[in-house]
């Protein structure tokens, strides 16, 4: 990889359709902590112009704590996770009103969809989400989706980063071409531009290898929540289901614009050339109920694309059902993820035995293999 590189994106994005957006917290306030509305603004003119262009749009937008932090009077972004709710209670209408205002003018209807993680995890959820927000396009509707903050049982945006990660499982999910994350940073250095003068910014990245995850770090605001860390994992799961990824900084002038026309603006994170299917996405994105620990012969089974036999199995953690999505390991390194046709407990008394045994074992037999071959995805 060549850091200086650049592609063609005017052909890249020549036939790019359908859009993400994300903004971060950082561009959407202000130095003195107000809400920065001209950003919004700028933001409805663009996907207008757009929009008249064939093209389709979904916002994820950040900044309802920020918000409700202002409304609520507190001095800081407070660290207790139900003050940090509240503060999302307040801020989300409010963001949303100001998301309105700004399509409005462009007479283009927004809906507003919160989502937690687990819409992702549980099949029919992660359709029927899917489903919604393809009729919304289909009406001409721009969907803005934001984390279901006051309700999130972990930490707020501990999962997600600031929405960097939403954003990419958003875009995975609806088949988008493109996801732009806008910040207050120019895109991805090989080192801390503000403390590294010698800092230089990385204008495409084909594959994300160690060097390049070696690049995140903390935090790069204190407004937001979303360092290069989690822009790097949002890069992941964009190249995985075949969308391209753009970093770039919300304060270039008519930034989406430019981007969708292929300016060389930011960091690019390109598409792998073979996408996994829906299906086997879904599988690898989403949460783990527990835990298979196999040998070295069933991990070489299953990564010649075969399933998972019990025989294989040294190891079973968590407590989990049939149909639950859980990990598989091998010397200590996940390289698989599943669906289950046994339960935790089912596999304890029949790890580490012949298929043969399982109906004897336990008075039943729902398949030779306790995870198909259909039901794995690679990560």
């Amino acid at each position: 990889m060549d850091p200086a590189r650049n592609i063609d994106r005017k052909e890249l994005f020549r036939d790019v359709k359908k859009i993400v957006v994300k903004i971060g917290t950082s561009s959407l306030t202000k130095e003195d902590g107000s809400f920065n509305r001209d950003l919004t603004e700028e933001i409805a003119a663009q996907v207008a112009h757009l929009k008249e262009q064939g093209k389709t749009f979904i916002i994820v937008s950040s900044g309802a704590i920020g918000i409700g932090c202002e409304v609520l009077g507190m001095k800081e972004r407070p660290r207790e996770i139900p003050l940090r709710q509240a503060a999302a209670a307040v801020g989300q209408n409010i963001l949303m009103q100001e998301w309105m205002t700004a399509f409005n003018k462009y007479d283009l209807k927004v809906a507003q969809i919160l989502l937690t993680y687990e819409a992702f995890s549980n099949r029919m959820t992660y359709l029927n989400l899917r489903n919604s927000i393809s009729a919304l396009l289909e009406a001409g509707v721009i969907p803005i989706i934001n984390e279901n903050d006051p309700i999130c049982v972990h930490e707020i945006e501990a999962t997600f980063g600031d929405n960097d990660r939403l954003s990419a499982m958003v875009a995975s999910k609806v088949d988008a071409d493109l996801l732009i994350l806008l910040s207050d940073i120019n895109g991805l250095y090989d080192k801390n531009p503000r403390k590294n003068e010698d800092a230089r910014l990385i204008g495409t990245i084909e594959k994300i290898t160690q060097e390049i995850e070696s690049y995140g770090g903390s935090p790069t605001s204190t407004k937001g929540t979303g360092g290069m860390r989690t822009k790097i994992e949002a890069g992941k799961i964009t190249s995985m289901a075949g969308c391209h990824m753009v970093i770039a900084n919300s304060a270039i002038d008519n930034v989406i614009l430019e981007i969708a026309r292929g300016k060389n603006i930011g960091t690019i994170f390109l598409a792998r050339n073979g996408k996994f299917k829906n299906r086997t996405r879904w599988i690898i994105l989403s949460k783990v109920s527990g835990k298979l620990t196999v040998d070295k012969g069933a991990e070489r089974a299953i990564m010649m694309k075969r399933g998972l036999l019990p025989s294989g199995i040294i190891e079973v953690s968590g407590t989990f059902g049939r149909g639950d999505i859980i990990e598989i390991e091998s010397d200590y390194m996940v390289f698989a993820k599943g669906l289950t046709d046994y339960t935790s407990e089912e596999l304890i008394k029949i790890k580490g035995k012949h298929s043969d045994q399982i109906e004897k074992i336990l008075g039943y037999k729902n398949y030779d293999e306790v995870v198909r071959k259909t039901n794995i995805g690679l990560v």
